[in-house]
Parts: structure tokens; sequence; C-alpha cells
């Protein structure tokens, strides 16, 4: 892992939504830093999961972050955090192989996760979900946003808006030093 920022922490709230499970489906994520707040938004309009969409959120969210920082990342998947925390090392040891010797599920993107978790020191939390918790829901209503554009073809890539909801413009990163993105990449 890079050396990480001490001091503030990035808070990063994320969930994923899927329509049929497998459907079309999206993710979001809410990231804040101090005074800093930014929502990240998309979705894939082929077939796709809960699961694929709750890990790509957190992969997204951590990838936007403009240098190494220390974060709090909160999902209401156990899955995500379950699998960060304690599965991961052990399919790695086993060849990819779960317990019961049979193929990760979506290795793919837990490798992703891996690496982008390398750059951070990275926390991760469990949030009970449609719990009214704020952030949380901001993350869901993100993850059904970017979920119906996916299927109605309206958004190409994943965008980031200000807390407002407006789309902010594509920069490279924040101009103000935070490592909250001003928008997020469009790769």
């Amino acid at each position: 892992m890079a050396e990480a920022e001490t001091g503030r922490v990035v808070e990063i709230w994320t969930d994923g939504a899927c329509s049929g499970n497998p459907g079309p489906g999206g993710w979001g994520a809410v990231l804040r830093w101090g005074g800093h707040e930014r929502e990240l938004c998309g979705g894939e309009a082929t077939p796709t999961t809960n699961n694929r969409m709750e890990l790509t959120a957190a992969i997204r969210a951590l990838e936007s972050l403009t240098r190494p920082v220390t974060v709090r990342l909160h999902t209401d998947s156990t899955y995500v955090r379950n699998g960060i925390t304690g599965w991961l090392n052990s399919w790695k040891r086993n060849g990819w192989l779960t317990a019961a010797k049979q193929p990760v599920k979506n290795a793919d993107l837990w490798q992703a996760l891996e690496a982008a978790c390398a750059r951070h020191d990275v926390t991760w939390l469990w949030v009970k979900g449609h719990n009214g918790h704020p952030e949380n829901e901001r993350a869901d209503a993100l993850a059904n946003r970017g979920m119906t554009e996916a299927r109605s073809g309206v958004a190409a890539a994943p965008r980031t808006a200000q807390r407002s909801g407006r789309p902010s413009s594509i920069s490279s990163g924040s101009s103000d030093g935070s490592p909250v993105p001003e928008t997020a990449s469009t790769s």
C-alpha cells in the first residue's frame, strides 16, 4: 500500500442495484472529505448481478480518489465487506477457488477491488440498507439512477455530480487539493 495521507478521512458510501438479477444494473457512491462531497453513478445495460454492481461501486469510488488517503467505506453489502475483509486472502491462497473448490464468482472484480484498495488505508464498515441512513439512501438512489439510465441508454459512461446533483465538467481531479475528485474518469 502507498503511504496514505494522515489526518482527515475520506468517507465513502456505496451501493449497487440490479433489475432481474441478472439484468440491467447500476452502482452509486457518495464521497465526503472535509467540506467536499461528490456523488458518482454508472450502470450496465447488459445482464449483470447485484453483487457485481456492489463491487463496482466500491471499485469506482476508490479508483476516483486523486491520491492515497485513509478511507472509511460504508456498504450495505455483507458480500463485499466479508469478501474483502475475510475471504479474499483464502481465495488467493487457494488459486481463486472457494473452500468448496469452486471458482470464485466475480474474481475479476475482487482482483480489481484489491488493486483499488492497495493505494489507500481502507476500513470497511457495514451499514444496514434501506434503514433511513441518509448517505446509504443517496448511494441507493444513485445506483438506481445508474441502472435506469443504463437500461434506457441515456448514460454511456460513469459520471460525477456535485451534491446539488448537477453534473460537473470533466477534469483530472480537485483543484483545491481534496482527494475527492471534481469528476469521475470516463474510462
